[in-house]
């Protein structure tokens, strides 16, 4: 299903715009690499229930399994099905020619890589290159991500600076954007990614005090789940709580559709989402009258469904518990054959440990 050009050109303005409303709300767009259709269902589904806006990255290799058309037909399908607000980007396309099949079927937003094609451009095939994207863009009203990877940078600036360090990289990053400022093109967002956390974070802070344009956050190469979720909360989470960032990328070895809620936690740890029920809970420790492990995996697992604003707080002994999880709406804390229930630190009524479980629920439930 072809679309007109009014309609590109309609979807193009909408994605500028919420780049626009994004900075000016201060909400994060989370951007998924998809590889399938079940990792587009996924990302579908998770925007239809948070009711947020979501972009969908698909790289040369994607465009060479699925084809342009059928992903622009399969976003477009689960956007009207899912009724959410979702965008494309080309991520890191290797040639003119891809850029601009891609701007001829719709995608709102384009990352153009020269040197993926051609690791020798030259400066000024790469400049003559990106001017015709430029004017397609224009056209089209698209916006272009320039993305720096650490581990690419120009042999020029790694002499220069030593390594791929902050001040490298948003160097390399300024010199693409000078590019596109020559060419009275200012619709821009830019990605500073690197596997080292402390010079990402360093980057993107140097970045966001040097121009104001969209920052896209992301830990490249992050590793595996755990500790790329721990790479990836702390390196992100750092600088959205700086306020530093409007779209963001969890990148995970593992399935794709594990870093999407890798990405909602961060999120809601800063408190810029609130669709969930947060769980606070304590260590174990000598005054523990409960199995404290068990009782908060349990816990955890039956209401992580539940869509509510509120905290609720699994502690370990009836002594602290209710005081040290004032904050807390509303929780529960272990006691000698008995626990307590509590609300915003006060005492509300004992109950055995064996209902402790389904008490709290119901409190939940009845909030």
């Amino acid at each position: 299903m072809g679309l007109t050009i009014s309609q590109i050109r309609d979807r193009t303005l909408r994605a500028r715009h919420l780049m626009q409303r994004s900075r000016q709300q201060g909400f994060a767009v989370g951007a998924f690499n998809i590889d399938n259709q079940e990792t587009l269902i996924a990302v579908a589904r998770a925007a239809q229930k948070l009711n947020a806006p979501v972009l969908v990255e698909v790289s040369q290799g994607e465009v060479d399994a699925l084809g342009l058309e059928n992903i622009r037909d399969m976003v477009d399908n689960y956007r009207d099905e899912y009724g959410i607000e979702i965008y494309i980007n080309l991520d890191h396309s290797p040639t003119v020619e891809a850029c601009k099949r891609a701007i001829d079927v719709g995608f709102e937003f384009i990352h153009i890589d020269i040197s993926q094609a051609n690791h020798d451009a030259s400066e000024e095939e790469i400049i003559a290159k990106t001017k015709e994207v430029v004017k397609a863009c224009k056209d089209n009203n698209i916006p272009i991500r320039i993305g720096v990877n650490g581990g690419s940078l120009e042999k020029d600036l790694l002499n220069q600076y030593g390594g791929p360090v902050a001040e490298a990289m948003v160097e390399s990053a300024m010199r693409h954007v000078r590019i596109l400022e020559d060419l009275d093109f200012q619709d821009i967002v830019i990605s500073l990614k690197n596997s080292d956390v402390i010079r990402s974070i360093e980057a993107y802070r140097l970045m966001s005090k040097t121009v104001d344009y969209p920052l896209h956050l992301g830990i490249t190469e992050a590793g595996g789940i755990k500790r790329g979720t721990i790479k990836s909360a702390i390196g992100v989470g750092s600088l959205l709580a700086d306020g530093i960032g409007d779209t963001i990328r969890i990148s995970l070895t593992g399935d794709p559709t594990e870093e999407i809620p890798v990405a909602k936690d961060i999120l809601r740890s800063l408190d810029l989402l609130n669709d969930k029920i947060k769980i606070v809970s304590c260590p174990t420790c000598g005054r523990c009258n409960i199995n404290l492990i068990d009782l908060a995996n349990e816990v955890e697992d039956k209401i992580s469904s539940l869509e509510k604003d509120i905290t609720v707080a699994i502690m370990g002994c009836a002594v602290n518990g209710p005081g040290e999880a004032r904050e807390a709406d509303i929780g529960i804390a272990g006691g000698d054959k008995v626990g307590l229930l509590f609300k915003k630190g006060e005492i509300v009524k004992k109950i055995s440990q064996e209902t402790i479980v389904d008490t709290l629920l119901e409190e939940i439930n009845n909030m």
